[in-house]
């Protein structure tokens, strides 16, 4: 007697393979088509400073610098950033653990710190790049007065261009540093977009949870 053949995956599951093996090929073609382009140094001084393993020592080491204490804005706005990226790091490694998607097999040289950097989905470095650049972005409106309180007799300064260029340039920064871990070899193309949409989103609340706080 024949065995039955076994039944289909259910339609959920077919898409999720088509979606994942689209993301593997579009991935591995954006990863060759720029290997000969762009030199290796540039997108791995991107990697280095979107890793948590600079960022939080900087970071740290300005919240501990007299600069905080003559200016009330730019404290909220490092505690903001440093409870964010904690909270970042928790969620990223939690979801990794979880999902526990396998790096693309041709990435190569990378350190690893923790077990969970073994795992792909999401990006940790474009979450936190992300986060960072969102949450400046939506508190533009107080850097002048961050400006202002480090040096009260500044002169000539351009509140529009000076926020403009800042915002431009941090925006520019995280989306290269995101797009960096593609064509390193490091992340899929779906696993870069999960980690950014995750931390702007994450930002977002972090600054209306603090807007609420300030009219208290």
């Amino acid at each position: 007697m024949e065995e039955a053949p076994p039944p289909p995956p259910p339609p959920s599951t077919s898409i999720f393979r088509h979606l994942i093996n689209f993301d593997t090929t579009v991935s591995l073609t954006l990863y060759n088509l720029t290997q000969p382009i762009l030199p290796r140094s540039f997108l791995k001084l991107l990697e280095i400073s979107g890793d948590g393993r600079l960022f939080f020592p900087i970071l740290l080491s300005v919240l501990l610098s007299p600069l905080p204490s003559a200016s009330p804005i730019l404290l909220s706005l490092l505690v903001n950033l440093l409870i964010g990226s904690l909270l970042d790091l928790l969620l990223i490694g939690t979801i990794k653990h979880l999902v526990r998607r396998p790096r693309p097999v041709y990435n190569k040289h990378m350190f690893l710190t923790f077990a969970v950097d073994h795992w792909s989905f999401p990006s940790g470095h474009a979450s936190r790049v992300c986060f960072i650049a969102s949450l400046i972005y939506i508190s533009s409106n107080l850097i002048p007065n961050i400006f202002l309180q480090l040096k009260p007799n500044l002169l000539g300064f351009n509140e529009f261009e000076s926020v403009k260029r800042l915002n431009v340039a941090i925006i520019a920064w995280a989306s290269a540093t995101s797009v960096s871990r593609v064509l390193l070899g490091r992340h899929f193309v779906l696993d870069v977009a999960a980690g950014a949409g995750l931390e702007g989103t994450a930002a977002s609340a972090l600054n209306h949870i603090d807007g609420i706080c300030r009219q208290r």
